[in-house]
């Protein structure tokens, strides 16, 4: 029997780098690999980043896609360059760089889905000085953080007792989607009914 095919050199025993999946909401589980595919891990966006609403973070995760050219998962330099410049802040060569390496946490020099959100995390506590790059993406973004999350609680108590209020205040989001849902669902039943039983008049 003939062996199966082997991975071409440069792919051997390297894995695709996963993002977050096409079409996912914000509130899902999403993998992510480590530079050369030696570790994927996962994170869920809504678990980590309990600061934001499940709106905020659909927001981010679509800008996000948005200037993710290459659909893998990442932005890249050259897309960080070109949604810089969109965003009417366009930034030197090494501008990007520093922009990258300050929420590059696997030194990957691209941004992965979570290392995104790290930008509005730290933008939602103050601290990106006021001139830099991913101030004004965060600003120019449109995505207001300015009022959410726990950096406002003065201690530890404080910050457990908001987090159970963005806990409650998380599921009461999910119970109103469901019931629009539902509402939207009860509508477009009633007005199918409303055709049909036009339909029928103009038969008779």
């Amino acid at each position: 029997m003939a062996a199966a095919a082997e991975e071409p050199e440069g792919r051997r025993g390297r894995g695709p780098r996963p993002g977050p999946a096409p079409g996912s909401p914000a509130g899902r589980a999403v993998c992510e690999g480590s530079p050369g595919g030696g570790g994927r891990r996962v994170f869920s966006p809504a678990g980590e980043f309990r600061e934001f609403s499940r709106r905020q973070l659909r927001d981010m995760e679509r800008l996000f896609r948005q200037y993710d050219a290459g659909k893998d998962g990442f932005i890249d330099l050259m897309e960080l360059k070109l949604m810089m410049e969109k965003l009417g802040a366009p930034q030197t060569h090494l501008g990007l760089k520093n922009m990258i390496k300050e929420v590059d946490e696997d030194l990957d020099s691209k941004l992965s889905f979570r290392e995104f959100l790290l930008i509005f995390r730290k933008a939602a506590a103050g601290e990106l000085q006021e001139d830099s790059g991913l101030h004004a993406l965060a600003r120019l973004s449109e995505i207001d953080v300015s009022t959410e999350g726990v950096k406002g609680a003065k201690n530890f108590f404080e910050a457990k007792a908001q987090a159970i209020n963005e806990a409650s205040r998380f599921e009461e989001e999910i119970k109103a989607e469901q019931e629009e849902k539902k509402k939207q669902a009860e509508e477009l039943k009633q007005r199918k009914a409303a055709f049909k039983e036009l339909q029928s008049t103009f038969t008779q």
